[in-house]
């Protein structure tokens, strides 16, 4: 079944509240290009239950831009970003207003369900967004942007910007043009079955 392009409703400002503590499904089938790993969902994407659907937020744009998908895919057409191999998930489930919100001590309680979750899937690589939480959930300070030294879960390992509009650090432009390095790496790697999870 076709999922419908018509944008879904936008949240009012009592649903986005609610949605505190709330999650986003994966987006996630075995095999793929790549695992894009958020930090966790932000109130709107949870109201929304689409991952990084802030209107400011600008994962969407950078994957385009980057030559990851054909035309900007809306973050509702979640069907059409893991047919071309890309899917989605989060270091932590829970919903917040900022990432900021959230303790060191919970970001690094997500890596050995992430890892489990990377083997179980094998992806070809899997890219976190965000050096930041990267640093503290690796224990790794020193840790830079790009392929990392070491395989995570079995895949190729990157770490690109945080997309969210309230990182300063990366105009469009320069956003995009990591995600075009991690395009060229990962092209013709995809270990993606003929068999799509159900």
């Amino acid at each position: 079944m076709t999922r419908s392009l018509e944008p879904p409703r936008r949240p009012t400002a009592a649903e986005i509240a609610a949605a505190a503590e709330g999650t986003v499904p994966d987006l996630a089938a075995p095999g793929l290009r790549v695992l894009f790993c958020g930090i966790n969902p932000s109130l709107y994407s949870a109201a929304m239950r689409c991952h990084f659907a802030r209107p400011g937020n600008r994962f969407w744009k950078a994957l385009h831009l980057g030559g990851l998908t054909p035309r900007q895919l809306a973050p509702w057409e979640g069907e059409a970003l893991l047919g071309l191999g890309c899917g989605i998930t989060n270091l932590v489930d829970r919903a917040t207003a900022r990432a900021e919100e959230l303790s060191a001590e919970e970001i690094r309680a997500g890596v050995e369900p992430l890892r489990a979750k990377v083997a179980r899937l094998a992806p070809a690589a899997v890219a976190f967004l965000g050096i930041g939480a990267y640093r503290v959930a690796w224990a790794r300070p020193a840790a830079q942007l790009g392929e990392q030294p070491e395989p995570f879960g079995g895949a190729r390992t990157w770490v690109l910007p945080n997309p969210s509009g309230l990182n300063a650090h990366y105009q469009l432009d320069a956003l995009a043009a990591r995600f075009a390095e991690l395009r060229r790496a990962i092209s013709g790697r995809s270990r993606r079955s003929s068999r799509r999870a159900r």
